[in-house]
């Protein structure tokens, strides 16, 4: 096992076994907003923050250093790396825009602008309403030019071109989308957890749909997919950003949704008392997906945890997870 975890105002890089997995600790009290990771480079990962731009470890978390300081703004929301490529990466600023490396973050440069789109004058992120960002890239990885950017809130957009142009947002998409997954055994499937709910495209973005029948909160977060089974889906929810986010007003939850070639696609399955906490005094989860079938990850405000049956049940990892209780930034699995 070997991840990186955005807790806490610092970077945990965490390896070992679930029974013996230890933890480096480094970046110091930054915003940390994102961090991305590639299990074909474990030992190099990106930290996006709020203030101080991107930073990169090259030695799996024992020292990190900032990059692209010429190129790219002080606020990074959002990193994802290629699936085509290792030393592709992206990064989405405040004020929304994407930028691209080629050379795994030594050099920067942004991609088409993002503020071009029609929609673009209504985008507004409403603590700051006066601007907005990009809160998740998710390259396909069954098309290596082809990718799906959320702006918070406005747009979900596509690009056809690895980013030399941009598709506007669709009637049906989503307008506060906050995460995105694909599956490489599902091409043009995207899945999306939204501020305005949830919802599913098979075409690759041309139309959206949004199953929900047995999820109980609109406010979704988090979602990710089983590695070996992309009818197996979970999903992070509250009824509203105060419930999600804010620790003292917390009641985040868990979902699963598994469709077996039904009609409807399957209903969501609300889990419970499965060792991840949830409910009142929960913040949201990040979840990511393992390496393995069943395998999925989740930091919250409690601390890391790890299911291998798509999360029928949860186990702790032990390792240094700071007592001040604050909402988990990002989770990356790369082993």
């Amino acid at each position: 096992m070997h991840l990186y975890a955005a807790a806490n105002g610092a970077v945990l890089s965490v390896s070992g076994g679930p029974d013996d997995a230890t933890a480096r600790r480094r970046l110091g009290e930054r915003r940390i907003e994102c961090v991305a990771a590639d299990p074909r480079a474990p030992d190099r990962a990106f930290c996006g923050t709020f203030d101080a731009g991107v930073f990169r470890t090259t030695d799996g978390g024992a020292s990190w250093s900032a990059v692209g300081t010429d190129a790219l703004p002080e606020s990074v929301t959002s990193l994802a790396v290629s699936p085509a490529d290792p030393d592709v990466v992206y990064a989405g600023t405040e004020p929304s825009a994407v930028f691209r490396s080629r050379d795994g973050g030594e050099t920067w440069a942004e991609l088409a602008p993002l503020s071009d789109l029609d929609s673009a004058s209504s985008w507004a992120f409403p603590p700051r309403p006066h601007t907005h960002h990009v809160r998740w890239i998710e390259p396909d990885p069954t098309d290596p030019d082809r990718l799906f950017v959320a702006v918070e809130a406005g747009a979900l957009v596509r690009s056809l071109d690895g980013g030399e142009t941009w598709l506007d947002r669709v009637p049906s998409s989503k307008r506060d989308t906050h995460s995105m997954a694909t599956h490489p055994d599902r091409p043009g499937r995207v899945w999306a957890a939204a501020g305005d709910g949830y919802a599913e495209t098979d075409d690759a973005g041309e139309t959206w749909t949004t199953p929900t029948a047995g999820l109980g909160h609109g406010y979704c977060w988090s979602v990710v997919v089983d590695p070996a089974d992309p009818e197996s889906v979970l999903l992070t929810a509250a009824s509203g950003p105060m419930r999600a986010h804010r620790v003292e007003s917390a009641a985040a939850y868990l979902y699963r949704r598994v469709s077996r070639g039904d009609d409807d696609g399957g209903s969501w399955e609300r889990l419970d008392e499965t060792g991840l906490p949830t409910g009142p005094g929960a913040t949201r989860a990040v979840l990511a997906a393992g390496r393995t079938g069943g395998e999925c990850y989740a930091a919250n405000d409690r601390g890391l945890y790890r299911t291998t049956d798509v999360g029928d049940s949860w186990d702790r990892l032990d390792v240094p997870w700071d007592r001040t209780r604050r909402t988990a930034g990002g989770l990356a699995v790369v082993a």
